[in-house]
């Protein structure tokens, strides 16, 4: 039997570290690593692991009672979808449950009856799978991919929908933005936009990847026609979890990345819609029948009340006014003017690195290395255009500790 990796050296001593938040005991991030990256795949605190475990182990003990969609395991997710749908403001009837965002992505656009000279329209800040999901189903249809380029650094909301606007054409489809963008960790303007494409005849799926427990998600409110989002990211669910929700006039067109015993059998869902993808064949509904437990935690980490209702509010009005404190600190320090305007951020913050500008991709690469194993850093180092940039998160586990030694290691390295 193969013993599982040793954990990986790093240089240093770990009283050099920012002290992290006292939250920070709730989580098993590795004590000595500044990990200021929740944005990549979020991170799950002990409690929801814990939860994980014991679903697991349920199924182990009962793997046909527990997975045979007649029995047990429908009830359990259906439970579960009307809890996000609560969360979202949306009709649980109109949730269905996908691996992430990428995956619902895939499911929709995959799905769109495109034609030989229809446009779809996506953004230069879009993240990259789905970008590239977009471009394959537009090859196959003959259609073709509009790029609305947005720039960054960015003044203000107008520059998002002046940008979009500028792109659609009597022959726009159907167009793909994010809620916030990962690259440039920018909250778009998303009921302008939807409102705009409404009013041009396009449909439009906003990519959520980072939307729920970053930001307040009124579904109804932004009146998307579909919205797809992660469970692992701020909600800090077990890996491998995330929804998409579809308008009701849209769903009997919508088949899932897999097909599966639903196409055909009834049983399967309440809807034709769920009973496609409720049953992907066999999988771990385990990260799925974890989100009420992180939900609850999350929700109780600054209510003094586990599951009190403004407690996610909370926590997300902290890690925004965090990020910003944080951004702020090492903007001043390196005398650099905002990128974004602080009102346009959520929890992630990209910074532009003037001294790392028209970088090759090997030195970025060293860059983020020596970052990460010299200093104990762990968040991305990337490139956008010619400009390198390093993008930081604000989680629960966090300190303003933790970016002040950033900015100092910082104010050494770009000298």
């Amino acid at each position: 039997m193969a013993n599982p990796p040793a954990k990986p050296s790093l240089l240093g001593k770990p009283s050099l570290l920012g002290k992290p938040s006292p939250l920070a005991k709730h989580w098993m991030l590795r004590p000595d690593v500044d990990f200021l990256n929740h944005g990549s795949f979020g991170a799950t605190p002990r409690c929801v692991f814990a939860a994980q475990q014991q679903w697991i182990e349920r199924l182990e003990q009962e793997p046909i009672e527990f997975l045979a969609p007649e029995r047990t395991l429908l009830p359990k997710l259906d439970e579960v979808r009307e809890l996000v749908g609560t969360q979202m403001n949306a009709s649980p009837r109109d949730v269905v449950f996908v691996r992430n965002a990428t995956d619902g992505v895939n499911a929709v656009v995959r799905s769109l009856p495109l034609r030989a000279g229809d446009e779809v329209l996506i953004t230069s800040h879009g993240y990259n799978a789905c970008s590239n999901a977009v471009r394959h189903a537009a090859q196959r249809a003959g259609a073709t991919v509009v790029v609305a380029d947005i720039p960054f650094p960015i003044r203000g909301p107008d520059e998002v929908t002046d940008a979009i606007a500028s792109c659609i054409t009597p022959k726009t489809r159907w167009m793909l933005v994010d809620h916030v963008t990962s690259p440039t960790g920018i909250v778009m303007p998303v009921n302008d936009i939807v409102e705009l494409a409404h009013s041009r005849g396009v449909r439009i799926m906003i990519d959520g990847a980072h939307g729920p427990g970053m930001l307040h998600v009124d579904l109804k409110r932004i009146g998307a026609d579909y919205y797809t989002a992660n469970h692992h990211k701020w909600w800090c669910a077990p890996k491998v979890s995330g929804f998409l929700f579809a308008r009701e006039e849209w769903q009997d067109e919508i088949l899932p990345t897999v097909i599966s015993h639903g196409a055909n059998t009834e049983g399967f869902g309440e809807t034709k819609f769920q009973s496609h993808f409720n049953w992907p064949g066999t999988f771990d509904p385990s990260p799925l029948l974890a989100i009420p437990t992180a939900i609850e935690f999350l929700s109780g980490l600054h209510s003094g009340t586990i599951g009190e209702g403004e407690g996610m509010a909370t926590l997300m009005r902290i890690n925004h006014e965090l990020v910003v404190s944080a951004r702020r600190l090492i903007l001043d320090r390196l005398g650099l003017d905002e990128p974004v305007p602080e009102t346009m951020l959520g929890s992630l913050a990209t910074i532009p690195i003037p001294q790392w500008r028209d970088r090759t991709s090997d030195q970025m690469r060293e860059i983020g290395r020596r970052l990460r194993v010299e200093h104990r850093f762990e968040f991305p180092v990337l490139q956008i255009g010619n400009q390198g940039c390093l993008r930081i998160a604000s989680q629960a586990y966090n300190s303003i500790e933790q970016y002040e030694r950033l900015a100092d290691v910082l104010l050494q390295i770009v000298q």
